[in-house]
């Protein structure tokens, strides 16, 4: 299957690498490309695209304020939002708003390819960088966690996930195998009501799940 991505970056340098970088793969289509979020909404509605590599900062509409009317319409494509600046409050900003990823634009190329693709089967990519960012600047300011349905293994499993580790990551650091890390973030997902990694994170952050002493 062709994975059909849509590319939106105001520097048209950027966006002519990407494009080169994304329709050298066999497996990828760039569709369609966009200066703005203004831009890439009103591109969007003329074609069909899987995955949009949406900028953050951008004129008339940044990135954050596109995913999130993108995502707002039904049947909206998945969303990896890339910056040059590593910083907390896009990071969140744009995981509340429905993105299915952030990485870092001086991210490898191997790196982003692998993104659009594990984003494309329906999981969720945060740069590891970020994660560790998001839980020092975040945490601290959130209220204490609430009752939850978690088990404390599921609470220990869904904190290394707030970290940003893998599920091989979490097996090691939990001596479990990994198949049972599967079963508990499956588990932890279904508990919790939400779609997918991404937004466990956001749970955890919210419920000051990563508080540190």
């Amino acid at each position: 299957m062709t994975i059909r991505v849509y590319v939106v970056d105001d520097q048209r340098l950027v966006r002519t690498g990407t494009v080169m970088v994304l329709d050298a793969q066999d497996d990828m289509r760039v569709v369609g490309e966009a200066g703005d979020g203004v831009e890439a909404l009103a591109g969007l509605r003329a074609v069909t695209a899987d995955v949009v590599l949406m900028d953050v900062r951008m004129p008339r509409m940044d990135g954050v304020e596109a995913t999130r009317r993108l995502l707002a319409a039904g049947d909206a494509p998945k969303v990896i939002v890339l910056t040059t600046f590593d910083l907390d409050e896009y990071a969140f900003s744009a995981l509340r708003a429905g993105a299915s990823g952030f990485l870092l634009k001086d991210a490898p190329a191997e790196e982003l390819l692998a993104a659009v693709r594990t984003v494309h089967r329906g999981d969720a990519v945060i740069a590891p960088s970020t994660t560790r960012r998001l839980l020092d600047h975040v945490a601290p300011h959130l209220p204490d966690a609430g009752p939850d349905p978690l088990t404390d293994r599921e609470r220990d499993v869904l904190r290394h996930i707030a970290r940003g580790a893998t599920n091989a990551e979490i097996a090691g650091a939990l001596f479990m195998a990994e198949g049972t890390v599967k079963t508990h973030v499956g588990r932890i997902l279904g508990k919790l009501g939400l779609r997918d990694r991404v937004q466990a994170v956001i749970w955890a952050y919210e419920h000051g799940l990563n508080r540190r002493p």
